[in-house]
């Protein structure tokens, strides 16, 4: 009965340990939310370069890169971004430009966007899109000296 109870234990105790190196992992390099792989939350990358909008992709016109899915509303904007996915992709992979700033990091809206020297970013919302407009080059800056760090805080 003690053999049993203290292997019980023992394996008990391992569960937790790996539940919490599981909960203690590296965030992901892009921002997908909890039930998606869907980068920008299906929204087109190339479209906010190319149309100067965000408009929404179409699976029938995917590509996966750096374990997100990503969706295009034509199969020409796939192909462009597949040709270069670094130069249309989000910077800080879609998480809020302004947390990563702050040194954290936030869920991004693919609505709530700028570009800033030929680069996409993304913001949590309106409001902090906002924030962000006051100083955009100085909290890249910030940014920039925080990613990709702010993935394994």
């Amino acid at each position: 009965m003690t053999r049993t109870i203290i292997a019980l234990r023992s394996l008990a105790a391992i569960f937790l340990l790996s539940l919490s190196a599981v909960a203690a992992a590296d965030k992901d390099p892009v921002y997908t939310g909890v039930f998606s792989k869907n980068a920008l939350k299906g929204y087109d990358a190339v479209a906010y370069f190319e149309a100067g909008e965000p408009r929404k992709g179409d699976a029938d016109y995917a590509f996966d890169w750096q374990g997100a899915r990503w969706l295009f509303e034509s199969a020409e904007n796939r192909d462009t971004f597949a040709a270069n996915p670094e130069r249309f992709a989000p910077q800080y992979g879609g998480y809020c430009a302004w947390a990563v700033s702050q040194g954290y990091t936030a869920s991004g809206d693919p609505t709530v966007w700028a570009i800033v020297d030929d680069k996409l970013y993304i913001n949590y919302n309106k409001k902090i899109g906002e924030r962000w407009s006051v100083d955009p080059k100085g909290f890249i800056v910030l940014a920039d000296g925080n990613w990709p760090k702010v993935l394994s805080d």
